[in-house]
């Protein structure tokens, strides 16, 4: 076991809750916007209504989930390298508050999609989000691969969501880029805490791979997802990006930014000294000018 020198920050219990939270992974929310943003329907006012709503209660609902899981792995936690800083783990947030603070966010966050017309969707998209992140604290998250698909799924319900939230038909082009993307993302970040960590250190579950098998899943994952953006860029029916009804020359672009982040990411993730993709999304400025560049595009081809 890794060592840790460092001294936990000093927190309020306003902060500590806060940071219990996690607010840095709300990120992973703006998922929610895709199938709106790609339908060109975003700007409609009742859409962004209930993309607002789907985004507030994933907040709400994800972070009760990462509450969850900190009080699951409470003991383990205290006696890890950088987790044992965590506001549970480090004694900043009491486990009554806590838990207190989880029956309330996922109250809010099931009481959210009331307040949008024909709410039965985006609720049963929450109740499989919970089930699933439950079963991944309580047993999955030890089993290998099929936890790469458990964390997976987690995005690909965010970026449903948008679409059932705001009643949107999504192709099955929609549906390969999502799933493929998801998997990619979470592979290298396996990969990633292999190489930086190593087996077993950071999660139990990591003795179970190798750097050859995360790196062929990741290229695995990468070439379906590129395949399937690919044709769903091309694609001039009305299942397509490149529909009539839309500027196909910018939407066609995008499949440059999109192709240089997934290679940027496989680069970092099989780094020693890279980081997680994750981190390259919240800090990385190269690949954010990717994404700003590849949302540029398809807002051009889309809205213009």
């Amino acid at each position: 076991m890794v060592v840790s020198t460092m001294s936990a920050p000093t927190r309020g219990t306003g902060r500590a809750l806060l940071s219990a939270l996690r607010p840095r992974q709300w990120v992973k929310n703006g998922l929610i916007t895709v199938a709106p943003g790609a339908a060109g329907v975003l700007s409609h006012d009742n859409v962004i209504g209930h993309v607002l709503v789907a985004f507030v209660a994933f907040c709400a609902v994800s972070s009760a989930m990462y509450i969850l899981n900190d009080l699951r792995d409470l003991e383990a936690d205290q006696h890890h390298p950088t987790k044992q800083y965590r506001a549970i783990a480090s004694g900043q947030l009491s486990p009554g508050l806590a838990r207190g603070a989880l029956v309330v966010l996922l109250i809010i966050g099931f009481a959210l999609p009331f307040t949008i017309y024909r709410p039965a969707g985006l609720l049963l998209i929450l109740g499989i989000y919970v089930a699933i992140s439950i079963l991944y604290s309580l047993w999955v998250k030890d089993i290998a691969v099929i936890e790469l698909v458990s964390v997976a799924s987690g995005f690909f319900l965010r970026a449903y969501a948008g679409a059932v939230a705001c009643h949107i038909y999504v192709s099955s082009w929609f549906l390969v880029v999502v799933s493929f993307g998801a998997f990619f993302l979470v592979v290298g970040k396996r990969s990633s805490e292999l190489s930086h960590v190593g087996a077993g250190q950071s999660r139990k579950v990591l003795a179970e791979y190798t750097a050859e098998f995360l790196h062929s899943a990741l290229t695995l994952s990468a070439t379906v997802a590129v395949t399937g953006y690919c044709l769903w860029a091309f694609d001039t029916s009305a299942t397509g990006l490149s529909s009539i009804q839309h500027h196909i020359v910018p939407i066609r672009l995008t499949v440059v930014p999109v192709v240089l982040a997934i290679l940027f990411v496989m680069r970092n993730s099989e780094s020693t000294t890279g980081q997680s993709p994750e981190d390259l999304i919240l800090k990385n400025h190269t690949v954010q000018a990717l994404l700003v560049a590849w949302a540029v595009l398809l807002g051009l081809g889309i809205y213009w």
